[in-house]
This record gives C-alpha cells, sequence and structure tokens, in this order.
C-alpha cells in the first residue's frame, strides 16, 4: 500500500495540472505536432518511415518530458509549499518521489498512450509498436526520475531549464539507445529480452538513487 503522503501528493499535483490545462498538455501537443511533422519532411516513402519511427518517437518524448521539467519544483517553490514540505518532519525522499511519479503520470503517461497511435502513421508492424510502447512504459519514468534531480539541483537559479537539459540529456541516453534497441532487435528477427533487461535496471537503479538525490539537492537549494 502507497503511503498517504506519496498519495496526497501525486493527486495535488494532478488537481493541480487540470487547473493548468495549457502547460500541462504543453509536453503532449510537442509530442504530437514533431511526430506529424516527420512524415511530411521525410515523404511517404514506408520502408524508410519505418526505420526512423522507433528513434523519432523515442528522442520526441524525451524532448517533451524535458519541457515541463523546469516547472517540477518552481510552483510549490514560489508559493512556499515545498518548503513546508520538507518541513513538516514527512519523509523529503517519499516527497521527490511523489513528485516523479506526478510528473510521469501527467506528462510521461500521455506520451505511451499516444505513441502506438503514431507508430501506425509510420507504418510500424503490430509486433513492433508493441515492443515500442513497452520500451517508453518502462523508459519514461527513468526521464521523470532523473528529471527531478536535475530540476532540484538547478531550483531557483536563472535559466534552469537550459541548465536541467544539459545535465539531464546525457544521462537519458542510455534508455533512449536501449528502447529504440529493442524494435530494431524485434524488427531483425531477434529477442529484444536483453534490452527489456537493461531498461528494467536503469528503472529500478532510478527508482532507488533518483529519490534520495533529489531530496538531498532539495534540501541545498532551499538552505
Amino acid at each position: 500500500m502507497l503511503p498517504p503522503l506519496f498519495v496526497a501528493i501525486v493527486l495535488r499535483d494532478l488537481k493541480l495540472a487540470l487547473r493548468r490545462r495549457i502547460d500541462a498538455l504543453l509536453p503532449v501537443a510537442f509530442f504530437v505536432v514533431a511526430l506529424s511533422l516527420f512524415p511530411v519532411g521525410v515523404g511517404p516513402e514506408r520502408e524508410m518511415l519505418r526505420q526512423i519511427a522507433p528513434g523519432i518517437v523515442w528522442v520526441c518524448a524525451l524532448l517533451a518530458a524535458m519541457l515541463s521539467l523546469n516547472q517540477l519544483f518552481a510552483g510549490d517553490y514560489a508559493d512556499g509549499s515545498l518548503e513546508q514540505m520538507l518541513l513538516s518532519g514527512e519523509s523529503a525522499v517519499l516527497v521527490a518521489a511523489a513528485k516523479a511519479a506526478a510528473h510521469w503520470t501527467i506528462t510521461g503517461l500521455p506520451l505511451v498512450i499516444a505513441a502506438p497511435l503514431f507508430g501506425l502513421l509510420f507504418d510500424m508492424e503490430p509486433r513492433a509498436l508493441a515492443v515500442l510502447t513497452w520500451t517508453l512504459l518502462l523508459g519514461t519514468p527513468v526521464l521523470s526520475l532523473l528529471g527531478s534531480v536535475g530540476a532540484a539541483l538547478t531550483l531557483g537559479l536563472r535559466s534552469a531549464g537550459v541548465l536541467i537539459i544539459v545535465l539531464v540529456l546525457p544521462l537519458s541516453i542510455p534508455a533512449l539507445i536501449f528502447g529504440t534497441g529493442a524494435v530494431a532487435a524485434v524488427e531483425g528477427g531477434q529477442s529484444a529480452s536483453a534490452h527489456f533487461s537493461i531498461l528494467g535496471a536503469l528503472l529500478i537503479a532510478s527508482a532507488l538513487g533518483a529519490p534520495p538525490a533529489t531530496a538531498a539537492a532539495l534540501r541545498i537549494s532551499l538552505e
């Protein structure tokens, strides 16, 4: 059973996202527009679209997740609620984990749901499409967890959005590589189990390491 504080923070962030629909929908809108433009620019050749589809979907998902990281803690920092959360005596690690979970629910989950639709746009085969969806389901939480660390480190700084990209993007490359590699393996008639194992290991490592690192960074930023 999830801790009550974790559930309360996630539900609170979801309610705030419903009130600020434009900000919440910006990453999804970017994802949709970017993927829609690629077939127009590349051309209608099916074989080429099928080959580049996994990389394009993953890159667009990665960039879309980056768009909202700047606001992960900024609103709570500005109104003082973040400081109250950390001073309440509750676990700062739990607060960091809940914020990352809420970010994935608002940003990452819609991308996972939308990805199969755009896979059809690129004429992907059903099996490759299923693998792509599973890789995004495993990989997008990694982006949110790593992004929470970058957002906490740059909290209150000028040009925080650029700094977050510089910090988080290199750390996200392994998820991108193995996410696209799993689809390429399936399309080549090979097993994608090794890629899924590595993505799972990345998710476990991020889930265990990112919240404590985020909590420590938040304490430093608020001092």
